[in-house]
């Protein structure tokens, strides 16, 4: 049976659909996979060993130039590409117009939310199988419940598995203004300061002291940017901690694999946190504007500061969480 997955973005719910897909390959063997994904996060995607193809959306940039001729040359191509896998069915993991209408040029029967279950009822207009499911639950759990219904299976929910390993590579040799060139060794920290919004930032200054606290105890920080805001705090974090490895901006698959190797991740509530966290590494999430209880990282390493009602959370209680995570991989098992 040949399915196609439409779950087109952010890169936080794509990570989040990957503990169904290996609910499916234990219980379907018979299954094989493709994915439909907004171009940005197609090296995610590949990430997963078991999806055979993956077919690029760009619709929030379709959206800019909606009359261009190349514009519909690309959407006419994507309609192609996707009847001519020849799908057996379509799950529509996402939820939304833009997803259902994205499954609809399969050709093939679609499956998703029922109508009290979806992001956006109208979306299951274009659906030929509903089904229920809790919203009050974890985005994970939504996915694994709505793909078990879909193929005829239960899901054992005692069992959370990305299907994902850290691509190979490591730390390389980096030159840039604020950083010597150096070769990193060691235990690595990666401080992921960047995010969509500025409520969700957690202040240069708090970060500076947690680069600080994991020098004083032998580790290398490491930031990275992909934007000139997100340069500007990982540039003063390096600049005020000597020790700090500055990774230039770089493709999604490189930091992917920085990102790997690392001994503990630290990040703000952004995609790469829940990679890190889908990799299994010992993750601390630091949560200030968004409630983490339906959308936070879940890996079995990972955990999840919220900031409380007025206050904020503080370098000493992230390193304290810090710690109790590299203890806790420690005593497991191999």
């Amino acid at each position: 049976m040949k399915v196609l997955i439409v779950k087109t973005s952010s890169m936080g719910d794509v990570i989040h659909t990957f503990p169904a897909v290996e609910d499916a390959l234990r219980n379907r063997p018979d299954m094989s996979f493709d994915w439909c994904v907004e171009e940005p996060f197609a090296g995610i995607v590949a990430l997963h060993p078991a999806i055979k193809s993956i077919h690029k959306v760009a619709i929030r940039r379709w959206r800019k130039k909606a009359f261009d001729g190349g514009t519909w040359r690309e959407m006419a191509g994507l309609r192609r590409a996707l009847r001519t896998g020849h799908y057996d069915l379509v799950i529509d993991a996402q939820g939304l117009l833009k997803s259902a209408v994205v499954a609809k040029q399969a050709g093939a029967p679609i499956a998703g939310f029922d109508r009290s279950s979806a992001r956006e009822p109208s979306a299951t207009l274009f659906y030929d199988r509903k089904y229920a499911v809790p919203r009050d639950l974890h985005a994970i759990e939504r996915t694994r419940r709505l793909f078990g219904q879909a193929l005829g299976y239960q899901p054992d929910l005692t069992i959370l598995d990305s299907g994902i390993v850290p691509p190979a590579g490591g730390l390389p040799r980096v030159e840039h203004e604020t950083v010597e060139d150096k070769t990193v060794e060691g235990k690595t920290a990666f401080l992921l300061h960047g995010t969509s919004r500025e409520d969700k930032k957690w202040p240069a200054d708090d970060w500076i002291e947690t680069a600080r606290q994991l020098v004083s105890r032998q580790f290398t920080p490491v930031v990275t940017w992909s934007n000139e805001a997100e340069k500007r705090v990982a540039e003063t974090i390096a600049g005020a901690v000597s020790k700090t490895v500055l990774i230039p901006k770089s493709p999604l698959a490189e930091i992917a694999a920085i990102l790997g190797r690392s001994t503990l991740v630290i990040g703000a509530d952004t995609g790469l946190t829940h990679l890190a966290s889908a990799f299994g590494l010992p993750t601390v999430a630091i949560f200030l504007a968004t409630e983490p209880g339906l959308t936070g990282p879940c890996g079995p390493f990972s955990s999840t500061l919220l900031a409380p009602g007025g206050g904020k959370v503080t370098p000493a209680e992230v390193m304290a969480e810090a710690e109790r995570l590299l203890a806790l991989r420690s005593e497991a098992p191999a």
